[in-house]
Order: C-alpha cells, then sequence, then structure tokens
C-alpha cells in the first residue's frame, strides 16, 4: 500500500464516509481527477451532516419559550421615559416572528422605567422599586384580564373586580403584590393599600380600571418575589387628564379592547417592555423581533 493510500484511509476513519462506496473510489489509484473529485465528495458529506432544521438551531433555553406565540412590545426612548410604542407580534411555534401591524402610542410610568422581576435573566441598570413612579422593564407573562363588567370581549381568563378587591402594595404585608377581597384576610394585613381594583367606586372616581391585563412582574405561584421590588403592574386605560402611570402601561380604550380581542391563552402571550438601546442590545441574543421601520 502506498504511503497516498495511507493518508486516504487515515482521513476517511476521521471524517466517517457514510458508505464502503466511496472508500473504494477513494482507493483507486490516483488520477488528475480523483483527489479534487474526492475532497467534493468529502465536503458533500460534511454538509449533509451539518444541516438542521430551524427549530434545532434555537438556544436550548431561549428567552422567549417556544411555546409563546404572541409577543406584545413596548419600546421607549430612554429609561427616562414616561411613554413609549407598542407592536403586536405573532408567530407559528418554531417560525420567525411576523408584526401583526397593530402599534399604539402607550403611557407608561411617571419617572420612566427599571429592570424588573419576570422571566428575563437579572440585568445590571436601575432597578424597580415600590413607589418608585417606574415601569418594570423585561419580559412578564400576560397572565389574565380584569375589569369593572361582567364580562369582557376577551380570550383570556377573566375577573370581574367588586368594591372588595385590592392589590396590596404594603411591602410589609404578608400579601404583598397579590390581588384579593380583603373581607378575606385580617385587617392589618391589607390597611393601608392605595390600589383598589374599582377605582370608579372611589371617593375621586376615575375608569382606568374599567378594563386591564394583570403583568406578572415580582410573581412567583401568585406571591411576591421578593418584597419591595414593585407590586400591581397592570395594563389599564389611559387616564382621560393625561396623567402618567405609577408603574403600569396604560392605552387608549380602542387600543386596550382590541389587544384584549386578540390576546389567547393557548399563544402563551408574554409582555417586554424596554428602552430602545436595550432593545437593540438584546435582539440577537433574545431572538426578538425586527421592529417595523417607522415609530
Amino acid at each position: 500500500m502506498t504511503r497516498l493510500q495511507q493518508l486516504k484511509i487515515s482521513l476517511l476513519k476521521s471524517i466517517t464516509l457514510p458508505t464502503k462506496r466511496m472508500i473504494n473510489l477513494l482507493l483507486q489509484p490516483t488520477s488528475a481527477l480523483s483527489i479534487p473529485f474526492a475532497c467534493s465528495t468529502l465536503f458533500l458529506a460534511a454538509c449533509s451532516q451539518t444541516i438542521r432544521p430551524a427549530s434545532d438551531l434555537l438556544p436550548p433555553n431561549p428567552v422567549i419559550p417556544a411555546s409563546t406565540t404572541q409577543l406584545v412590545v413596548v419600546v421607549s426612548d430612554s429609561w427616562d421615559a414616561s411613554s413609549g410604542q407598542l407592536y403586536q407580534f405573532s408567530r407559528v411555534a418554531g417560525q420567525p416572528w411576523q408584526s401583526t401591524g397593530q402599534t399604539s402610542q402607550v403611557d407608561l410610568g411617571r419617572n420612566g422605567s427599571a429592570w424588573g422581576l419576570g422571566l428575563h435573566p437579572v440585568q445590571s441598570g436601575p432597578q424597580k422599586q415600590e413607589g418608585d413612579g417606574k415601569a418594570p422593564a423585561g419580559l412578564f407573562r400576560l397572565s389574565a384580564a380584569f375589569g369593572a363588567l361582567p364580562t369582557l370581549a376577551t380570550q383570556m381568563p377573566y375577573q370581574q373586580m367588586s368594591r372588595f378587591d385590592y392589590c396590596i402594595d404594603v411591602p410589609a404585608s404578608p400579601l404583598y403584590n397579590q390581588t384579593l377581597d380583603i373581607r378575606q384576610y385580617r385587617s392589618e394585613w391589607t390597611a393601608g393599600s392605595s390600589e383598589p381594583m374599582r377605582r370608579d367606586l372611589m371617593a375621586k372616581p376615575d375608569a382606568v380600571y374599567e378594563q386591564g391585563l394583570f403583568i406578572d412582574h415580582n410573581i412567583s405561584s401568585g406571591e411576591a418575589r421578593q418584597t419591595g421590588a414593585g407590586s400591581c403592574i397592570f395594563m389599564h386605560l389611559k387616564s382621560p387628564d393625561g396623567r402618567k402611570t405609577a408603574g403600569c402601561t396604560a392605552l387608549a380604550p380602542e387600543h386596550l379592547s382590541a389587544l384584549l380581542q386578540w390576546l389567547s391563552p393557548q399563544a402563551e402571550p408574554l409582555y417586554l417592555l424596554v428602552p430602545a438601546s436595550e432593545y437593540q442590545r438584546l435582539q440577537q441574543d433574545w431572538l426578538l423581533p425586527p421592529l417595523p421601520t417607522s415609530r
């Protein structure tokens, strides 16, 4: 056996060609065409082994789960911005995100935004705290809808609120960041909460909670993940007088109604809020959709 033949056999053992026919072919006496043909054969075999379905190319633990097929994105101009632009995206599982074409301008926290506690990895930068007037940035579940009426035009799980339903925003309470009927709990656990869920029935009424969505910030198994890290974060109606929120995302009535009708619990919808600079930084790693060009 010649030295060239020995080299060819060593090469074949390291690459593992699929058939004996290729091995025999490469062992034939060298000609002007045999080596180039062998190399092209090896190249094609290697290519055939590296082609993967698109779903196999996803990270093993993507920030946005593959099972999520609806995504609501709000992008603000900066951490200090008290408003942003909302976009809606959908996808078939395993396929790229597609814009629905629905956009709207939203109000955010009166003092801008800061990283909250959600599904995203911990990030450096401003961190959400109770009472800071900032909307939590990050990725969060949209778990259910709420409102004042007996029913709401939505596929999402829905809870009608009563005058006794409050979201507890008192960090010292064991019920912190939970929405509940205060009649069912000790009065000292609910005292001092400033988040009645029927604001239309208060002494100074407004209708911003007439319909809304729970944004699952700082929530784990129905309880707060971290005391004092921020509570009672919703999507709700804009204030008629133009006031910004204490940390929620506020939409015009027609936009919130359309969003509620679009969302489906089977799509496991998520909400993402970040400043534009953070969206650009995270877009590739988090596999975020490209934003429409006009804002």
